[in-house]
């Protein structure tokens, strides 16, 4: 059984930096590709950002570029959302999933953190 837990998130202002992390147990997660993904309030799910298994680099969208940065420990099966610079606009539930593959929807979801900016 897959399990995706997500820990970290919080209530910080605005500019301020927050670290959020995504345990998975349940499958051979060092050839996993993981992903980041947030909904904020009557908004549709979004993709931040993902980082594969094979060593390339993360990969993000233009809304977190330079702001936002994934990383992944393998020894730990963990994977990590660093946030710098929070703006009010990322408040949202930030969601870790996987398999990254193209475009298709991820099979495997966390429940989701709850990150709130406030000004």
């Amino acid at each position: 059984q897959v399990q995706v837990v997500e820990t970290g998130g919080d209530l910080v202002q605005a500019g301020a930096s927050l670290t959020l992390s995504c345990t998975v147990s349940g499958l051979t997660f060092s050839t996993t590709s993981m992903g980041w993904f947030r909904q904020a309030p009557g908004k549709e799910r979004e993709f931040v950002g993902g980082i594969g298994y094979s060593g390339g680099p993360p990969y993000y969208a233009d809304f977190v570029k330079g702001r936002f940065t994934i990383s992944r420990d393998n020894a730990r099966n963990t994977v990590y959302l660093q946030m710098n610079s929070l703006k009010i606009e990322d408040t949202a539930v930030y969601y870790c999933a996987a398999p990254i593959l193209g475009g298709s929807t991820p099979e495997y979801w966390g429940q989701g953190t709850q990150v709130t900016v406030s000004s």
